[in-house]
């Protein structure tokens, strides 16, 4: 089959942006890196000013180029001598759906996806995102931590708008990650107080008597050595998905991608956000930015991404309108009896798989398994490289979800107040 067409109910609420990879680990790896591999590295100026956040011993990160095909990423620590197969794996179901999760860190070092599965986030609402993360793991782990419980904060979320409560859940998320709590939350979720606690003086630090707890509203009145931190350098993509009777409300920023099934037919309810993407480019070029190679200031191939600070400095431009936002697209989709399932995943998969050839792949598993996380799993198993390099390296994770065969006839809630007419069916097919 050819190219997914557009979801016939297919409501985009904002506009669309992407986020790419980032090939960055963080500077604190480098101590298992050969001096002369950062001496090479150096000199071949991949080390740049600009890479450079506000000195912490967490966040400190470095881009490689892919235009440096002579370095050995085996050697850089980027991929492993063997793939990490082992597999991470949940199932769950409720009167509605039922779904499965799984990730595998494959042949990249480091596991830098996160994921998060909530099949009753209340009595009417499931939700469940996809964070691939990018620089190190803090950033995805955070997002999987907090994301859904911003969401459920919201004002807008008890009067039933969960398009305006999801877009404020994500750019709440980069202000969360500044100042003290946030670098001390970061720091904790990239597990460096553990491995570095009384190594480094005020790298460890917490507040006093309990006051962790009595902070966890206003995030910004917590005090300590870091109360400067301007939030990471690193950052994660995040594909959310949210259904509240026969509505499924979609949120992007990045390259993951959400694919539903209806009757067998692929149909891409996220749109990647590259910069190379005209409305992506306008706002890039209109903050200071510039596009190199199809990379934002010739490091980032995401136009979109929760955190990677270092492209939101602009103070006299609200967060929607800086180089690379978090903000989302947010899309609706009206549900009927022949959407079978979706699917959100990684772009680790995408670069193997194109959202038809998933979808049938899947369906094709379901003839025979109906465990729906083992399906993630032989999706893996399909896309991992047999050596090291190109396709089928990166981290993969992948969440199923798989509608009852009858939807509940309760009357959806209202997602936005804004109402938007779908699309016409080639605006909303992906390249793949």
């Amino acid at each position: 089959m050819g190219a997914p067409a557009t979801h016939p109910s297919f409501r985009p609420i904002t506009p669309s942006l992407h986020l790419s990879i980032k090939l960055t680990f963080p500077l604190f790896f480098i101590s298992f890196v050969s001096s002369s591999v950062v001496e090479e590295a150096q000199k071949r100026t991949l080390l740049t000013s600009s890479s450079w956040p506000s000195p912490s011993p967490l966040l400190l990160c470095f881009s490689l180029s892919e235009a440096e095909p002579s370095l050995n990423l085996l050697e850089m620590g980027i991929y492993l001598s063997s793939p990490k197969i082992d597999k991470v794996s949940e199932d769950g179901e409720n009167g509605r759906l039922r779904y499965g999760a799984s990730s595998m860190q494959g042949w990249r070092a480091t596991m830098e996806d996160a994921h998060a599965a909530y099949p009753d986030l209340d009595d009417s609402t499931s939700y469940f995102g996809v964070y691939d993360g990018h620089g190190g793991k803090a950033v995805a782990k955070f997002c999987a931590k907090y994301l859904h419980q911003q969401l459920l904060k919201h004002e807008a979320y008890a009067a039933g708008d969960l398009g305006t409560s999801i877009q404020k859940a994500f750019m709440s998320m980069d202000e969360m990650m500044r100042g003290q709590r946030g670098w001390r939350e970061l720091a904790i979720l990239g597990d460096k107080i553990e491995k570095f606690s009384g190594m480094i003086e005020g790298f460890i630090w917490s507040p006093r008597n309990g006051r962790a707890h009595v902070q966890t509203e206003n995030w910004q009145s917590e005090e300590g050595p870091h109360s400067d931190f301007q939030g990471p350098n690193c950052g994660s993509t995040a594909c959310v998905a949210i259904i509240r009777n026969r509505q499924l409300i979609v949120a992007n920023a990045g390259d993951s991608r959400c694919v539903m099934s209806r009757k067998g037919q692929a149909f891409n309810l996220s749109k990647d956000h590259k910069p190379e993407l005209e409305v992506e480019r306008e706002r890039i070029l209109k903050a200071g930015g510039f596009i190199q190679v199809g990379r934002v200031n010739g490091s980032l191939n995401l136009a979109r991404a929760i955190g990677d600070m270092e492209f939101k400095q602009n103070k006299s431009l609200p967060a929607e309108k800086q180089i690379v936002t978090a903000n989302p697209d947010v899309n609706v989709v009206e549900l009927c009896d022949d959407d079978e399932f979706f699917v959100l995943a990684c772009d680790g998969i995408w670069d193997c798989m194109s959202s038809q050839q998933l979808v049938d792949f899947v369906r094709e598993q379901l003839d025979t398994e109906t465990k729906l996380s083992a399906v993630c799993e032989r999706v893996f198993d399909r896309c991992l490289a047999p050596t090291a390099g190109g396709e089928g390296c990166d981290n993969m994770t992948m969440i199923i979800v798989q509608f009852n065969k009858h939807l509940s006839s309760g009357v959806p809630s209202d997602a936005s107040q804004e109402k938007v007419q779908p699309p016409a069916a080639s605006s909303g097919q992906q390249p793949h």
